[in-house]
């Protein structure tokens, strides 16, 4: 069954804890924000389709990697909600990795960068911003105190942003468009 009736009050129920609680409380403005950012990943894994990743990695297509952050966003949701899963230091590495490599065969950042270039791009810059507000609101949590997770899925958080930057410039650099910077007038 889709539906249970049993939100229709304004509430819901995490795996932490057996009373219901405000669907606007931060647990589950951050639960919501994750599921936001996983869902538009989808749109970032299918619109980038095979493209291949060409760098040395254990991916072999942006679809691929997308697919693998996706896996591992749940684990994040799953520790937000109480759940009993962890983030490993290892899937840190693993994005730190590709960031690495993917700068490596870019121009250098000397100035921030107008999002857009091709529709790829534009889009992989969009979850950036998802990911970005994501981690905001899981970290709220945290700060409420309504929600522990561990450092290494704060680090994932902070590290998936900066791996979606990467990922758009270098959908720019593969399809041969120059990254625009802001005038400033």
């Amino acid at each position: 069954m889709l539906y249970t009736r049993k939100g229709d009050g304004g509430t819901t129920k995490t795996f932490a804890c057996d009373q219901r609680v405000s669907k606007s409380s931060a647990v589950a403005e951050a639960l919501g924000t994750l599921d936001e950012l996983n869902s538009f990943l989808g749109t970032c894994k299918v619109r980038s389709g095979f493209w291949k990743l060409d760098i040395t990695s254990d991916f072999t297509s942006i679809g691929e990697l997308v697919h693998w952050v996706q896996e591992n966003l749940f684990i994040v949701q799953a520790q937000v909600a109480g759940a009993d899963k962890t983030m490993d230091q290892s899937k840190v590495a693993v994005m730190e990795d590709i960031v690495d490599k993917i700068e490596k065969v870019l121009p250098p950042i000397k100035t921030f960068f107008i999002a857009g270039g091709d529709e790829l791009s534009a889009t992989f810059d969009f979850a950036r911003t998802l990911a970005r507000r994501a981690e905001r609101r899981v970290v709220g949590a945290v700060d409420e105190g309504i929600a522990k997770v561990a450092p290494e899925t704060l680090a994932f958080l902070n590290r998936l942003s900066s791996l979606l930057y990467a990922l758009a410039r270098l959908c720019n650099h593969k399809s041969g468009i120059k990254e625009s910077s802001p005038s400033y007038s």
